[in-house]
């Protein structure tokens, strides 16, 4: 008995072995790619801007007040002399009305001054007064006058004042932004409203190097519409700022555009290529760059194989977007810009995502 149960137990234990699953081999990874073209190697790089005012005016108030009314909104256009808004003025008219009252009593003073000193002249001749009198006549008279000419100043003051409880439009143009309502107390100085004066147009883009630029100024460059690349026009290039962006640590490049088309409006995203020196470079995603070493490389796929290859590059440039590529890549390289460091040298993998 016990020798047929050990049979049977030896029978299963082998149907066992046969049911076993075989070990799978691993998938390879799907990667995300971007191809290398003749274009991405153009000695150039395309930046996005937008379109600003060539002058542009942040108007506020000269006191601080209540603000009563404005009477504009954004994209409004305006004329020179138009009242854009208006603050509480009732203290400001007291003010004026007071020193109106000041004025008044400082001429009647001079007044009676000029004709007392005139008397003591008719009068000196004969000896009814004395010299000292006309001494005394002559400095009231002289601090009349100069009471009145400082109560003029004060009344001009006081005038001043209440026309600066109007915020006036200094020139035509339009309004770009507005940044205080009605009810609100503003302060002196505070932007009420951001105006964009006359009709010229500046592309302002944000470069992340722009020495090489600073020796081009007065070049003219294409810049076109971002949406529609057809509607384009020059720039002449005007202006680079002399130290970068605490922020984003790049500069600010400034064009003006000669005869825009109505297309490239206030606030539109424009596309410029910037030129460079040398090499051409090639852009890529920031996302690509990883090392090898200390040097910087990227992952370049082999079609034949499916395999990886760190290959080291020269970098020309970078920004905060995307790094650009001296040598080390040709026109048909495969580069992942993707999970790079999650992936080895040699490595076998499937082609994923393929970026345009």
């Amino acid at each position: 008995m016990r020798f047929t149960h050990a049979v049977i137990f030896t029978l299963l234990l082998l149907v066992g072995c046969d049911d076993a699953p075989t070990a799978l081999a691993p998938v390879p990874r799907p990667v995300k790619t971007v191809t290398v073209s003749d274009a991405d190697s153009k000695n150039g790089l395309r930046r996005v801007g937008e379109i600003h005012a060539r002058d542009e005016i942040a108007l506020g108030f000269r006191l601080s007040g209540r603000l009563l009314t404005r009477a504009v909104e954004a994209g409004d256009r305006v004329q020179a002399g138009q009242v854009l808004a208006t603050i509480e003025s009732q203290t400001t008219e007291n003010q004026r009305l007071s020193a109106k009252a000041d004025l008044d009593s400082a001429r009647a003073a001079e007044r009676v001054a000029a004709l007392t000193l005139r008397r003591m002249k008719l009068l000196i001749p004969g000896g009814a007064v004395s010299i000292a009198q006309l001494d005394t006549a002559q400095a009231e008279w002289q601090a009349a006058a100069s009471r009145r000419k400082s109560s003029e100043a004060s009344l001009k003051i006081a005038e001043e004042n209440v026309s600066w409880s109007q915020l006036i439009a200094p020139s035509d143009g339009v309004i770009t932004a507005v940044s205080a309502s009605a009810g609100q107390v503003v302060s002196v100085g505070q932007t009420v409203a951001t105006l964009a004066a006359g009709d010229r147009r500046d592309a302002v883009f944000w470069l992340p190097a722009a020495d090489e630029l600073r020796a081009r100024l007065g070049e003219t460059f294409t810049v076109s519409l971002l949406s529609t690349p057809a509607v384009a026009t020059q720039g002449i290039l005007r202006d680079i700022s002399p130290q970068a962006d605490p922020g984003t640590r790049t500069w600010r490049v400034r064009m003006t555009l000669i005869a825009p088309p109505p297309s490239l409006a206030l606030g539109a995203s424009v596309q410029a290529t910037f030129s460079r020196a040398g090499k051409p470079a090639i852009a890529l995603p920031a996302s690509s760059l990883t090392r090898s070493g200390d040097n910087p490389a990227v992952f370049v796929l082999d079609n034949t194989h499916s395999r990886l290859t760190l290959t080291p590059v020269a970098l020309a440039g970078f920004s905060p977007q995307q790094v650009f590529i001296a040598s080390g890549l040709r026109p048909g390289d495969r580069v992942v810009i993707a999970g790079v460091s999650k992936l080895r040298d040699g490595e076998t993998v499937s082609l994923g995502e393929e970026k345009p």
